[in-house]
């Protein structure tokens, strides 16, 4: 059964479940990245944790790619890898 490393955060007041995925991610269709993301979502809120699901990948030349909704874009583009790593505290499974 697969399983997901997730950082379950509290931050500016919201609830995020930040999904790091492989770097082949970014290269999916929309319909196939938003599809993953439902289906995680549904996942994180089966396993118990609150709040949307945000997914990130290395999208090449140090860069974090995201998918989260719009008014966190700004905090995202603020993030690094490196950060959501250090900020792993829950897993969920496939």
């Amino acid at each position: 059964m697969p399983k997901y490393k997730v950082a379950h955060i509290h931050e500016q007041g919201v609830d995020m479940i930040v999904i790091p995925l492989e770097r082949q991610f970014g290269l999916k269709s929309q319909s196939d990245q938003n599809e993953t993301c439902a289906e995680l979502q549904a996942k994180a809120n089966s396993a118990g944790l609150k709040g949307n699901v945000v997914l990130v990948w290395d999208s090449g030349s140090g860069r974090m790619g995201f998918i989260a909704p719009p008014q966190w874009h700004a905090f995202f583009k603020s993030c690094s890898l490196q950060w959501v790593a250090a900020n792993i505290n829950q897993e969920i499974y496939w």
